[in-house]
């Protein structure tokens, strides 16, 4: 098991991320099999304890994209508007600023994104959503969050899903657009983009 461990930290330290005893600690296989199980439906009681850190990474035409997070858990409350305000500059996660890396130049909306690492905040609202890349990457929840690092914000209306995610989840998907999706509770946000 330590040797599996150990396996993880240094692909963990090869995106230039750190392994330890902190609050870097990715959820391992099982623990993403029960948020997968508990997100299509085939679980119904969530007794995940806490917020466990995420990695999703995928590979679209040779462009590596990673996106790590929190991922906490609806457990009966109110997410829109209640555990999750309206209208303010949102982690979209917990604890630490969720981040998205890209090893390749993309286009989101007609705006040239250079490769590397960002912030990727948004500021939820009834009717839809401000999705926002940030230089500052490195930051406790919105507390240092600085509009003047953004490089990117775009608008989108939020889609209704069939079943709700009781675990906040990024997905990134090739289709015949790549798109970047955020789905928790019963809304996904969608962020088509393409590579440069």
């Amino acid at each position: 098991m330590s040797r599996f461990i150990n396996v993880i930290c240094i692909l963990a330290s090869s995106l230039l991320l750190s392994c330890g005893g902190s609050h870097m600690e990715y959820a391992s296989e099982a623990l993403e099999a029960k948020i997968d199980s508990l997100n299509t439906g085939l679980l119904s009681e969530d007794d995940i304890p806490g917020s466990p850190r995420r990695m999703t990474m995928t590979t679209i035409d040779g462009n590596e994209i990673a996106i790590d997070y929190s991922s906490p858990g609806t457990r009966g409350r109110i997410i829109w508007g209640g555990l999750v305000s309206y209208n303010q500059v949102w982690v979209t996660g917990a604890h630490t600023a969720s981040s998205i890396s890209f090893s390749k130049d993309i286009v989101i909306n007609n705006v040239d994104i250079a490769a590397g690492k960002y912030a990727l905040f948004t500021i939820p609202g009834r009717e839809s959503w401000k999705v926002i890349l940030n230089e500052n990457y490195d930051q406790h929840l919105a507390d240092d969050y600085d509009e003047a690092l953004d490089v990117f914000r775009v608008t989108v209306k939020p889609d209704s899903l069939a079943i709700p995610y009781q675990r906040l989840t990024f997905e990134v998907s090739e289709g015949p657009t790549p798109t970047i999706s955020i789905k928790w509770d019963q809304l996904a946000v969608n962020v088509l983009f393409q590579n440069r």
